[in-house]
């Protein structure tokens, strides 16, 4: 029995920009800890198997290609393993380079997320690079052999759950991807980000991410690159959070050296209760915006035996400290 949990991580690995080679060893290796520990689904930073900070890389032929031949190697290397894992890689679609998160399960590519809204003000220059789900027109895309799903509003179906996938800048719209996902069904939403450190920042991105998850009454995964990603231009900190209807589960060591595995369970349960009483949640269901979402069922694979990290409050209602 799981009692509705899911269990989940938020992944920080060691990363050399623009060495694949490295990066998809290290990516590997945390995929192999985190199916040992029975995680259920994990993701990892924004541009995980290249780097985010590759600059005009990006549009290197050879880039592109140890992209992609990376990719092949974690598909090779985790066939066997239940674990669904959400990658991120540029990603050719019909000569645009888009940034994607790729989700991975039993050595199949599930489908592909592209990012919607692409920084281009202060540090950030994303639209120099990629172009926006907006301007793809195609549904699927071919990746290691594989056609597959492509799109910024895919909802991924698992026994356990249903989740969907954003990245990044998408999540500080005024309207996140996010909140049309939600409301269309996912119940876990994962974000795989870059997102760098400045005076006051971090405060704001947790606010933003308990908001976000309390509004779209959702678990809310969050990784964001961390050692071997700062440059002169920014600084990362390696932020893994988890939250649950906007409480924090767990979180990261920021400006750690070492490679994290930040694990938590998601009460879906709890959260698909809170939906069923939530009127408002259901009313605004009938206004879930343009973008109908593909759902994609993933590989069906038996629950694992439960082993709860998060710590629960035996008497809720007994006023404790300065309460």
């Amino acid at each position: 029995m799981n009692y509705g949990f899911v269990k989940v991580a938020a992944a920080v690995p060691h990363v050399k920009v623009a060495d694949c080679k490295f990066n998809v060893e290290k990516i590997e290796s945390l995929i192999a800890v985190a199916e040992g520990k029975g995680v259920q689904i994990i993701v990892f930073p924004e541009m995980s198997v290249t780097g985010y900070t590759c600059g005009d890389l990006f549009g290197q032929q050879l880039l592109l290609e140890e992209a992609e031949m990376g990719l092949m190697q974690i598909l090779n290397n985790t066939r066997q393993l239940d674990i669904i894992s959400i990658v991120g890689m540029p990603v050719i679609v019909n000569s645009m380079v888009v940034n994607a998160a790729v989700t991975i399960q039993k050595g199949k590519i599930i489908g592909v997320t592209a990012k919607t809204y692409l920084p281009n003000y202060k540090e950030f220059y994303e639209q120099r690079w990629f172009t926006s789900s907006l301007q793809v027109k195609t549904d699927v895309v071919r990746l290691c052999g594989q056609i597959v799903p492509i799109g910024a509003n895919l909802l991924f179906e698992t026994s356990d759950t249903t989740f969907g996938i954003e990245i990044c800048e998408d999540l500080w719209a005024t309207i996140p991807p996010s909140s049309s996902l939600a409301l269309q069904g996912a119940e876990i939403i994962f974000n795989m980000s870059a997102d760098n450190e400045g005076i006051g920042k971090h405060n704001y991105l947790c606010s933003l991410i308990s908001q976000q998850s309390a509004r779209c009454i959702a678990g809310y995964v969050f990784s964001s690159c961390g050692f071997g990603e700062s440059t002169t231009d920014v600084v990362f900190a390696g932020n893994g959070l988890i939250y649950e209807n906007g409480t924090l589960l767990a979180r990261s060591e920021r400006f750690s050296m070492e490679e994290q595995l930040i694990i938590s369970e998601i009460d879906v349960e709890r959260i698909r209760a809170e939906r069923r009483i939530n009127t408002t949640f259901a009313a605004n269901q009938a206004n879930p915006g343009d973008k109908k979402a593909v759902t994609i069922s993933t590989e069906f694979v038996n629950s694992k035996e439960l082993v709860l990290t998060r710590k629960f409050n035996p008497h809720p209602f007994v006023p404790q400290g300065a309460e």
